[in-house]
């Protein structure tokens, strides 16, 4: 386990929280602990795979005179790059785009990589995104809307079958081939609309019974992992960092659910003779971090090196 970060300097911090103020971002996910792993140096330069509201890209850029490349799929991140780009000038890059081809992407070799893979606390809280049931939206999910199909199509028109391999798959939920089957029946009726219903579906089939998380949370996690081919990005990804990253380059990943951090340890394990493990366990959020910002709850970060030369 890495001991707590000390270095960080803390007007730096408080920088970065300004500057999250201003784009009105969460607070980053094990930042403290993120820059220790990443552990980025004057002069060299880090990507920020997963840019979001880019609180992670700032605080690095706070922490020492280096540069970031943001990466993001979703075409709204772009314009909060326009803030961070304002702030650190020839310092910040940001491209819209899969992490997945960063090969195709940049020319240059990086010291350090950033993964927080999942979404957004923008993209949770943006109702028409149709990511959350906290807020009722037009069921959609994808991270970028010029793409892909819709969780909307995947609900009304896959066949019942499909829908509880998904749920299965890539929710883990139990009650899959009952929420699948309820939804067929609800759609027979009406079409599934927006995010509200379709949680009120899948909790029909629930008891009233106390559970820690929404009933609904892995059939919502199942369809938008579905939707956007999360996994197989994840997987892309990381098999493509020994074409961009420098000998000795640092890399951090944080997983918000098993099924990504098995794809972190299986790639790291098949990798073992040019990468490795930083920490014996993974490293997950204190309790403090946690009462602060409890979307952090699940994280689970990961710390590398790369080094062709093992």
């Amino acid at each position: 386990m890495l001991t707590i970060f000390g270095n960080y300097n803390i007007i730096a911090q408080a920088c970065v929280f300004c500057l999250a103020f201003v784009l009105m971002v969460h607070i980053p996910v094990l930042l403290n602990e993120v820059i220790e792993i990443l552990c980025v140096k004057q002069g060299e330069k880090i990507i920020d795979a997963t840019f979001g509201g880019g609180g992670h890209t700032m605080a690095i850029l706070e922490s020492c005179d280096c540069c970031a490349l943001g990466i993001d799929r979703d075409p709204e991140a772009s314009e909060r790059a326009k803030i961070v780009k304002q702030k650190y000038n020839d310092r910040f890059n940001f491209i819209q785009g899969k992490f997945s081809e960063l090969s195709n992407i940049i020319s240059d070799k990086f010291d350090a990589i950033l993964f927080d893979f999942g979404i957004s606390s923008f993209q949770l809280e943006e109702a028409e995104r149709g990511f959350s049931f906290a807020n009722d939206g037009p069921l959609d999910m994808r991270m970028s809307k010029n793409s892909g199909i819709s969780a909307f199509e995947v609900v009304n028109k896959f066949q019942e079958e499909d829908i509880a391999e998904i749920i299965w798959k890539y929710g883990e939920e139990r009650k899959s081939r009952a929420i699948a089957k309820k939804i067929v029946e609800e759609r027979k009726n009406k079409a599934i609309k927006t995010t509200r219903q379709l949680r009120d579906i899948v909790a029909s089939v629930f008891n009233k019974a106390y559970s820690k998380i929404d009933v609904a949370t892995k059939t919502f996690q199942a369809i938008r992992i579905f939707v956007n081919d999360e996994l197989k990005e994840v997987d892309a990804g990381l098999r493509l960092l020994p074409e961009i990253l420098k000998n000795g380059a640092r890399i951090a990943t944080i997983a918000f659910h098993s099924l990504e951090d098995l794809i972190v340890k299986n790639w790291a394990k098949e990798f073992r003779t040019c990468v490795t493990q930083l920490c014996d366990s993974p490293i997950t959020p204190s309790r403090e971090e946690i009462l602060q910002n409890p979307r952090s709850r699940a994280g689970i970060l990961r710390g590398f090196v790369y080094n062709s030369n093992i």
